[in-house]
Parts: structure tokens; C-alpha cells; sequence
């Protein structure tokens, strides 16, 4: 009997190893969700902060947008310190062997770019406050403390996106797999709003007609949607991580003029009663879909001298999704039919006076657009701009399917 009693126990304590082996080799490691998080809450600080300069203006350094934003660092910092003792001291040998070494600690590389940003970001906070006091307001959303702040969050997005692929890239586990490749796609989502908030100054809708937003538009968007699309295992990855930047900014959009908030920074042009929010998202979905649609004919694995011959397609590719839907929204936006709380295009910082294009709904009108010659001329810049912001993402998609560490 005792020899029953102990076979049956020893089977329970089988079963239940295996169930926490299966559990473990089909769950997402905490840490990962942490800088997922750390990742949101600093997209979701800056997009606050923006609408608070736009709304109350800068009456002080510990704003509660400021707050959120730091406390993302705080989040990275304490996650990715710990992380890095751990593998260090205690880490097992195929924790070891998928870190790399910097001074003498032991750490995944998404790791490392996570710390980087977050010591980035500490040392903006200084750096702004000092800057505020000799200088005043921001007239411009990039100053140089502000460049090195969201320097620090493209390092947080980044290097969320950089770990989770090293997982990703790692497990032969397909449930793990799947599940990785959509968090991957959900950190890409705040890295490409990111890049969207450092391009805000040319993206304003009355600038949508214009040379100038389609080749401020042509920099970065294509690099971060093509490098998304080859990076992931997912069929549709650079739709979803378009899906998820434009719901984020959609959100903040509704969320944000619930609170009632008057400016508090003269001089004051137009009188506001509640939080401003950013503009609505540029359509990004259409070129990212179009993007997918393109690495579905040509394929992920290629040459490198394929990527360059076949930039060019997913440049044009990009600029013209873009135009097709954006040229017609814009115009929309512009309308009285978006000034409503869906579409959140009757709302407009204390800044900006009632004289102005913007308050008036009306395009800005370039002269040199008119210009058959120079207009061409801008086509082409545009387009080449695309085309070598798509060809250095299919590059760093390339990298980004062989990261293990």
C-alpha cells in the first residue's frame, strides 16, 4: 500500500512539473510585459505633456505628464537593473549565453537599449528644467533637452522591440511563438508613435496639400513599417502595428478633453476650457497594409542586393497609399463635418489665433508647389527619401529576424 501511496505521489509531483515546464515554455517572461508597459506609459506621458503645453502651457517641471513619462524610466530602470544582476550573479548558463557583456555585467541586448534610454531620459529632466529657466517657453516641440528625451524613448521602444524579438527569434515553441510576435508588433506600434510625434510640426493637417508633409512624411514612416513587416512572424505586421499606434492616439484623442483645464502662460489667443488633444492619426493603416500586401509578393528572405533593388517599390508603394487616402481625409479634416468628438478637429491650443489657417480650416497654399519644375523636383526628393528610408528598414529587418541575444 505504501508502495501505491508512493507512486501515486510521485506521479502528481510529475504532472506537476510538466505542467509548470509546458506553462512556462508557453508564457511570456514578465519582464517582456514590463517594458511593454514602461514603453506605453512613456508614448502616453509625451502625448499628455504635448497637450498640456498646448493647453496650460508650462507653469511647472512637475506636471503630471512629466511624472508619467519618468516614471516609465523608473519602471525600465528598475526591470533591466534587475535582469542584469540577476543574469550576472544568479543567471543560469542558457541565460548567460543569450546576454552580452557591458562592464562587467551580463544582460539581453533589448536590455542594454532599454537602460540606455532610460538614463537618457534622467538626464533630459535636468537638462529641460535648466533650458525652461534660461530660455522660456518651447516655441518648438524638438529642443535639444526634448531631442535627447524622446532620443531615450526611442531607446525604451526599441529595445522592447529588440528583446522580444530575441525571444521570439529563440523559442520552437509555436503558441510562445505567435504570442511573442504580437506583443513584437505592439511595441513597434509605440515606436512608430514615436517617430510620428518627432514629425508633429510638419504633419498639422492645414500642411497635408503640401510637398513639405509628404517628404517630412517620407523619413522615417517607411523605415519603421518595412523593417516591422520583415522583423515579424506575423502574416499582417506592419497593418497591426499601424492599427496600434492610430488607436492609442485615437484614445488619447477622446480621454484627454474630459478634464477641464484653462492656460495658465500668456499671451492667450484663443480661450479653452478643457485638455487639447493632438490631431488625429494620419492614416497610416493603408500604406502599412500596402507594405504587407508587397512583402507578400517578394517575400521576406532575400539578398541584400534585392532589399536595395526592391526599395524603391516599398518607397513608392508607401508615398502612394499614403496620398490616396490622406490627400481626401485631410480635406475632411478641414471640414465642419470632423469638428465633433470622434474626429476632435474643433479643437485648438490657446496659441493659436483666431486669424490663422488652422482656426479658419483652410490649407496652407506653398507657391512653390505651383511650380511645374520645382514641384517635380519635390516628387523625386520625396520619393528618394522613401526609398532610402525603406531600404535601411528592410536592412534592419534583416538583422532583427537573426537577434538572439
Amino acid at each position: 500500500m505504501s508502495t501505491t501511496a508512493h507512486t501515486a505521489s510521485s506521479g502528481v509531483a510529475y504532472h506537476a512539473r510538466s505542467s509548470a515546464a509546458v506553462a512556462a515554455a508557453t508564457s511570456i517572461p514578465w519582464v517582456l510585459y514590463a517594458v511593454a508597459a514602461a514603453a506605453t506609459i512613456v508614448v502616453v506621458g509625451i502625448i499628455w505633456d504635448i497637450s498640456w503645453h498646448i493647453t496650460i502651457g508650462r507653469d511647472t517641471f512637475w506636471t503630471p505628464a512629466h511624472m508619467c513619462t519618468y516614471l516609465a524610466g523608473a519602471i525600465v530602470g528598475v526591470t533591466c537593473g534587475w535582469v542584469a544582476l540577476k543574469t550576472t550573479f544568479a543567471g543560469a548558463p542558457e541565460e548567460r549565453q543569450s546576454s552580452i557583456g557591458v562592464w562587467g555585467f551580463r544582460a539581453p541586448l533589448g536590455a542594454w537599449i532599454c537602460v540606455w534610454g532610460a538614463f537618457a531620459m534622467l538626464t533630459s529632466a535636468p537638462f529641460d528644467d535648466w533650458w525652461h529657466n534660461a530660455y522660456g517657453l518651447d516655441v518648438k516641440i524638438i529642443s535639444p533637452p526634448h531631442a535627447l528625451l524622446v532620443l531615450g524613448i526611442v531607446c525604451i521602444t526599441v529595445g522592447a522591440m529588440v528583446w522580444t524579438l530575441a525571444w521570439q527569434n529563440r523559442t520552437n515553441v509555436p503558441a510562445l511563438k505567435t504570442r511573442l510576435a504580437r506583443l513584437y508588433v505592439y511595441d513597434a506600434g509605440m515606436f512608430l508613435g514615436m517617430v510620428a510625434i518627432f514629425v508633429t510640426e510638419y504633419n498639422n493637417r492645414v500642411l497635408q496639400h503640401t510637398s513639405l508633409f509628404y517628404r517630412a512624411c517620407a523619413f522615417g514612416f517607411p523605415f519603421v513599417l518595412v523593417a516591422v513587416a520583415r522583423g515579424s512572424t506575423l502574416r499582417w505586421p506592419a497593418t497591426l502595428t499601424a492599427l496600434v499606434f492610430m488607436a492609442l492616439r485615437i484614445v488619447m484623442g477622446w480621454i484627454l478633453p474630459l478634464w477641464s483645464a484653462t492656460p495658465k502662460l500668456g499671451p492667450i489667443y484663443n480661450a479653452v476650457d478643457h485638455m487639447v488633444p493632438m490631431q488625429f492619426p494620419l492614416l497610416l493603416v493603408a500604406p502599412a497594409f500596402a507594405i504587407d500586401l508587397l512583402m507578400h509578393r517578394l517575400g521576406k528572405t532575400t539578398t541584400k542586393g534585392r532589399d536595395w533593388a526592391t526599395a524603391p517599390l516599398y518607397g513608392v508603394t508607401f508615398m502612394v497609399a499614403l496620398a490616396v487616402v490622406q490627400w481626401p481625409f485631410a480635406t475632411f479634416l478641414n471640414s465642419s463635418t470632423a469638428r465633433n468628438w470622434i474626429f476632435f478637429a474643433d479643437r485648438f491650443p490657446y496659441t493659436v489665433p483666431h486669424s490663422t489657417l488652422l482656426y479658419q480650416n483652410r490649407f496652407v497654399d506653398l507657391p512653390a508647389d505651383h511650380v511645374p519644375s520645382v514641384l517635380a523636383m519635390s516628387i523625386f526628393v520625396t520619393l528618394l527619401y522613401a526609398s532610402l528610408s525603406a531600404g535601411v528598414g528592410l536592412a534592419w529587418g534583416r538583422w532583427l529576424t537573426h537577434v538572439q541575444r
